[in-house]
């Protein structure tokens, strides 16, 4: 699927989502807090963080979990540097990127990169590396996903 149209609907979140997890769960830096750490089940998480975004894009979805708590946690478990939020905006972008392109792809990279900013700064400080200096924050993508929906 190439990018050619803009994220419509609770299904076009599904599949980017499915995508973007599928990434995550298996990349080498992030991967570990969600299968080791969190033991995450997709599965079960897919509909509360669908939810999520479906409320952000679309203002259409209940989300009404503390999206912070469960980064926190993790965060005690094994800390959370700008390295790892770093990659996991990379892996968003180039996932969006990959599946979707108009004004509601754009708002869910931005949004994506303001989430993982406003995360590493609560959890690592004001003074937190988000400039990508000294192994810290990385904003943008240069990455393309390549596999099937």
């Amino acid at each position: 699927m190439s990018a050619t149209r803009d994220i419509r609907d609770r299904d076009d979140l599904d599949v980017l989502l499915r995508r973007f997890y599928g990434a995550a769960f298996t990349d080498p830096l992030i991967g570990p807090f969600f299968t080791e750490i969190a033991g995450t089940d997709l599965e079960v998480h897919l509909p509360r963080i669908t939810d999520f975004w479906e409320r952000a894009l679309f203002r259409t979805a209940d989300y009404g979990r503390d999206a912070f708590a469960p980064h926190a946690a993790l965060h005690t478990a094994r800390p959370l540097t700008a390295a790892h939020f770093g990659r996991w905006t990379q892996l968003w972008r180039a996932t969006v990127d990959g599946l979707h392109t108009g004004p509601r792809a754009e708002r869910a990279k931005a949004q994506g990169e303001r989430i993982a900013l406003a995360m590493l700064r609560r959890l690592a400080g004001p003074g937190a590396d988000t400039a990508g200096t000294g192994g810290g924050f990385v904003p943008l993508a240069a990455l393309r996903l390549r596999s099937a929906a």
